[in-house]
């Protein structure tokens, strides 16, 4: 395999170097301020980027050596003057990634079941500056789609694929058949630009006890060729897997986000209705006389919050991880309605062949005393037999011997709660497809139960509504960036009409009480049933709005 590197014009380059083009990239110096008089300048990104393209590449080599006849990498790299920023030109970094393969059937290998995983692809990365918080660039971003009239924009807050925030600009995302999303494989195994590719959104699947359908489709998505990633450093970045330059509305709607900050943020105000404290008891004690007749050893019982709205879903969302700072928080919205996910759990992340799942079972207030966590034996057991069943889960589509648990019983914080956090890995062979692995895993271990099968049909008799994209995923699958996906807990979900509804659970093990399960509902409720102010409510006051 051979690597170039073309640059033109770059400071410092030895002229006369005879060696590869990447190699002169290396030498050159890379101390000091980049210059901004010069055409093209270097920083240690270049350097970081090189480094990690050809660690990329001799990993696709290694993975993909049977059947393969030819592999190339190009990568050249120039500047660019980012938009919506004050540094002008010089300052800015745009890359062009390109990684084909050529085999004798390249399905014969990818087994890939979404053609646009299966195309060579050009990531273009620019590099925009600093434009200020996720809040800010999604408000400005969403503003300008919505003047525009075009798809408004998906966005991933937190933690996911390495970056604080993953914006799609905009994205159309459409109902499609529950067997189609997130398909292809799981990309490289590397962390770096995420570039594009297929987000939305796979609802929990089991109906409630009074039958009825799903109020939003039940799974929803689309393909972006773009997105804006903002790294822990604070620097925002533009990708495009097609290498297509950033479209001139966006560069606009960019140049006002410190504008935006200063404005007002509109309001959304949701008006809950009282939750059903009576028929979550009923549930609690029916699933311990399940339990007792051993039926079960552990299920998730769980109640809804329902509202009207007055506003966008796109603000509430913006307020709400804004004010909470979620994990694994998510918007996607489409005519359909929207779903704002206010998540602190990931369901999988898949690189390559390594896949990861952190459940998160036990729970307390924050004003409690994290150790009391782990000093509870029914938080820890709740814990340890969700991470048996993810074992189980993974060890189905896993190589032999393969699973792990490199984080079990990590205490860590949450919006209004402690939790209880462990972590199971795993290795799957390079060509499984994400759908094998969802028929594995989904719905995820810690909102279903123990053991999964008989679980789910137990909580179909006791929930009498349907939980709809509650306890379901949401995520990205990239082509060069693998895939994660949250557990769409905390999760609001808004229809056409002006309707929301908030699910809300826990876990029940033979040692749970159930007033003490409703107090772990209303602890994990309060964050998001009182955002944004004007609707914000207590524990206590949720309290006070049961049936």
């Amino acid at each position: 395999m051979g690597i170039s590197c073309a640059v033109d014009g770059m400071a410092g380059l030895p002229i006369a170097f005879s060696g590869p083009r990447w190699l002169a990239l290396l030498l050159q110096p890379l101390s000091g301020p980049p210059s901004t008089s010069a055409k093209h300048t270097t920083t240690p990104s270049v350097l970081f980027l090189l480094l990690k393209t050809i660690a990329t590449s001799r990993s696709h080599r290694a993975s993909t050596s049977r059947g393969q006849r030819e592999t190339a990498l190009a990568l050249a790299a120039r500047t660019a003057t980012p938009p919506g920023t004050e540094t002008g030109a010089g300052h800015g970094l745009n890359l062009a990634w390109e990684l084909s393969t050529r085999t004798k059937s390249p399905r014969s290998h990818l087994r890939c079941e979404n053609p646009q995983f299966c195309q060579a692809r050009t990531v273009r990365i620019d590099r925009l500056g600093d434009l200020g918080g996720a809040p800010a660039v999604l408000r400005a971003v969403g503003r300008a789609t919505s003047r525009l009239d075009l798809p408004p924009p998906a966005a991933l807050t937190g933690e996911w694929f390495g970056a604080l925030a993953v914006i799609a600009p905009s994205v159309s995302i459409q109902p499609v058949s529950g067997d189609d999303v997130f398909s292809g494989t799981g990309g490289p195994d590397a962390t770096g630009a995420v570039g594009g590719g297929w987000v939305g959104y796979l609802s929990y699947p089991d109906a409630g006890a009074d039958g009825r359908p799903h109020r939003i489709p039940e799974a929803a998505g689309g393909w972006t060729d773009c997105v804006l990633r903002r790294d822990r450093d604070g620097q925002w970045w533009y990708e495009s897997l097609s290498g297509a330059p950033i479209a001139d509305w966006l560069a606009s709607a960019l140049a006002t986000t410190r504008a935006s900050v200063a404005r007002p943020a509109p309001a959304c105000r949701i008006d809950w209705e009282p939750a059903d404290r009576a028929a979550h008891r009923d549930g609690v004690l029916a699933c311990l006389e399940a339990i007792g007749a051993g039926e079960v050893y552990q299920a998730c019982v769980c109640t809804q919050f329902a509202g009207t709205v007055t506003g966008s879903p796109l603000d509430f969302f913006i307020d709400g991880f804004g004010r909470t700072a979620p994990s694994r928080s998510a918007f996607v919205a489409g005519p359909w309605g929207a779903v704002a996910s206010l998540s602190p759990e990931l369901f999988l992340r898949r690189r390559g062949s390594v896949v990861t799942s952190s459940p998160i079972k036990g729970t307390l207030p924050l004003d409690a005393p994290p150790s009391a966590l782990r000093a509870s034996a029914k938080e820890v057991a709740e814990n340890i037999m969700i991470v048996d069943l993810v074992r189980n889960d993974l060890g189905r589509v896993a190589v032999t011997g393969t699973v792990t648990v490199p984080e079990l019983l990590v205490v860590r914080p949450a919006p209004g709660v402690w939790h209880l956090v462990s972590t199971v890995s795993a290795r799957v062979p390079l060509e499984e497809p994400m759908s094998a692995l969802l028929d594995a895993a989904f719905p995820p271990a810690s909102v279903t139960g123990t053991p999964k099968l008989r679980a789910r049909q137990l909580i179909s008799q006791w929930e009498r509504y349907r939980r709809g994209i509650y306890c379901g995923t949401v995520g990205l699958a990239s082509p060069v960036a693998g895939c994660e996906l949250n557990v769409a807990i905390r999760t609001v979900e808004f229809d056409t009409a002006g309707n929301a509804v908030l699910g809300v659970g826990g876990g029940i093990t033979a040692d749970s009480d159930p007033d003490a399960e409703w107090a772990e509902c209303l602890h994990k409720a309060a964050p998001i049933v009182g955002l944004p102010a004007a609707t914000r409510t207590t524990p206590a006051r949720l309290a006070s709005k049961v049936r």
